[in-house]
């Protein structure tokens, strides 16, 4: 197969790798087969249906690189799942009775494309394998090679998603800033809010960042300014079992001690308690287009700060997020690694005739390759027995004990 224009598409949430990849795969496509066109759909796969797209001309393939230096994706993203009929329809981006699967296969072999790239998460590529698979079988032949795109870090079988490790590094430079404002007030409780719905890698890596940048300073104790103030004394994720009673005692005495507390929460650890009280009120939280609950409806980090402080004699209570300051930065000196060489094998496996998404496949000796549309899921659950966040934990004092599944 000859492969005459290529397109791309980023989806889902931001990750500090979008605009990277894109211009990874701009500068690639231009270095080993100039010829070939590309175009960019906007805002992902709203613009597929949408027909909003560009062209990429000369200018930028000359210039790619520079997209190494920014956050956000340049071609847009948005949160379109195309098996969501009523919200497609709602949005005006399918017409009643209208099958977006086919909708948006049209549109692409309309657009004439051989190759789509996908950078996103497990719906983003297996949305796009189930528009080849259509296309096949209507006799048009569509190779997708996708990439993997979460600042969770929890596509199956992939060892490591792009933007995951900026993310956790951006979200420690968050707590860099905000857990100076322990001494704000006496007896202060900062809750450090960090995404992460139903995996907690975001919140344990960027613990495991900050607790290295905090090991590498040097500190004042005599007028105040104390390692303890400025440490970690928790850290909240969905996989780890949430003892509010027995945290709370532990964490009352580090108050006593050291005149603050601070806590690293995964926004996802406690929504099954927030949900549950919720419902014995009468009320239902409210649900994206996935049927995931709204987080920002809910606001875990305010249900903490309503658990803890009065148990822990709390004067003053701080909540920050940092989700959109580590989601929109741009990739970090080991992303741009891990971006390179998958936007080259992305390349080279399109250019082959090949599909797949680009990883490290866990179940493959974490070989990097393209990994079986089939084989991809999402939901990873962050594993908490891994050495170095033992270390982690150690050193907050807090016990490790493994959440019931629910």
């Amino acid at each position: 197969m000859t492969v005459k224009r290529v397109a791309l598409l980023t989806a889902g949430g931001y990750a500090p790798c979008l605009s990277s990849a894109v211009g990874g795969l701009i500068e690639r496509y231009t270095e080993l087969v100039p010829d070939v066109e590309i175009i960019a759909y906007q805002h992902g796969y709203w613009g597929l249906l949408s027909g909003a797209k560009i062209i990429i001309d000369d200018e930028v393939r000359q210039n790619a690189a520079v997209l190494h230096n920014y956050g956000g994706s340049p071609i847009g993203n948005s949160r379109v799942k195309l098996t969501n009929t009523a919200d497609l329809v709602k949005r005006g981006l399918i017409a009643e009775g209208d099958n977006a699967l086919e909708v948006a296969a049209e549109k692409l072999k309309a657009d004439g494309v051989d190759v789509l790239h996908t950078i996103g998460g497990d719906d983003t590529n297996t949305t796009a394998a189930d528009l080849a698979h259509y296309l096949h079988e209507h006799d048009y032949d569509l190779q997708v090679v996708g990439l993997p795109k979460t600042i969770d870090n929890d596509i199956v079988p992939i060892r490591q998603s792009l933007g995951a490790r900026s993310a956790a590094e951006q979200t420690s430079i968050f707590a860099q800033n905000v857990l100076a404002e322990h001494g704000s007030n006496p007896k202060m409780l900062i809750i450090h809010e960090i995404m992460g719905r139903a995996c907690g890698y975001l919140t344990a890596e960027a613990a495991a960042y900050y607790q290295d940048w905090h090991s590498k300073q040097q500190w004042l104790p005599g007028i105040g300014h104390r390692a303890d103030r400025w440490d970690v004394h928790a850290v909240f994720l969905p996989e780890l079992k949430l003892d509010i009673e027995a945290e709370a005692e532990r964490l009352r005495g580090v108050m006593e001690k050291t005149g603050c507390v601070n806590i690293f929460l995964s926004e996802g650890a406690g929504i099954p308690e927030i949900v549950a009280e919720m419902q014995a009120r009468g009320e239902e939280p409210e649900k994206d287009p996935f049927g995931h609950v709204k987080i920002d409806t809910i606001n875990p980090g305010q249900w903490f700060a309503k658990q803890f402080s009065e148990k822990l004699g709390a004067e003053k209570v701080m909540v920050q997020k940092s989700g959109y300051f580590a989601r929109s930065a741009k990739a970090n000196a080991d992303d741009l690694r891990l971006i390179k060489s998958m936007t080259d094998l992305a390349v080279q496996v399109a250019l082959e005739g090949g599909s797949g998404v680009i990883g490290h496949d866990e179940e493959d000796g974490d070989r990097l390759k393209a990994i079986e549309f089939s084989r991809i899921a999402g939901h990873k659950a962050f594993d908490i027995t891994q050495p170095w966040f033992a270390g982690v934990m150690e050193r907050t004092g807090q016990p490790i004990v493994a959440a019931e599944a629910h």
